[in-house]
């Protein structure tokens, strides 16, 4: 591989963390979290921004981590959930590496995320409507983004970090 970056989209429970790490390691690039990255920037964890400054001053701030990151080379970056709701940060992933959306069916999100106290969004409600709500507005902007989709569904982080390789070493229009 070249020293481009590799940004990885997705859902809640799509693996993205624990897919880059993989993936990283096998192709050699080091490995980012942008939620991880705004947490040591700030100081404090998610929850507590999503608390003070609710969903759009945490969006506020991935929009400016996602601005930095994305200039980097030689990374597999694993995105959060929401970074593609604004149209800066879709233009950021797709202009400055390669974009993989993994897919993620709606039992595998619950399953990884059922225990996970974590994630704001998911704090309140139902959680398998507000995956499925999430999940019909976010995918199209995923697909937008994406140039390459993987469905992770029943494959291990090793198999999807082989498969996510594999795709992007196959010349286009040649089969994986």
């Amino acid at each position: 591989m070249n020293r481009k970056s590799l940004f990885l989209v997705g859902p809640m429970g799509a693996g993205k963390t624990t897919i880059g790490k993989k993936l990283a390691e096998i192709c050699n690039l080091e490995f980012v979290d942008s939620d991880h990255e705004i947490e040591v920037r700030t100081g404090v964890d998610i929850p507590y921004i999503f608390e003070k400054e609710g969903e759009e001053g945490f969006r506020r701030r991935e929009q400016a981590v996602l601005a930095d990151l994305t200039t980097r080379s030689g990374i597999v970056l694993a995105t959060g959930g929401g970074a593609v709701l604004l149209p800066e940060n879709r233009a950021h992933l797709s202009a400055r590496g390669l974009v993989v959306y993994l897919h993620a069916g709606l039992e595998q999100q619950l399953a990884r995320t059922e225990r996970s106290e974590h994630r704001p969004l998911l704090m309140h409600g139902d959680r398998r409507e507000t995956l499925i709500r999430l999940f019909e507005h976010r995918d199209p902007l995923y697909r937008e983004v994406a140039d390459l989709v993987v469905e992770t569904d029943g494959k291990n982080a090793r198999q999807l970090a082989r498969e996510i390789q594999d795709a992007l070493l196959t010349p286009p229009g040649e089969e994986v």
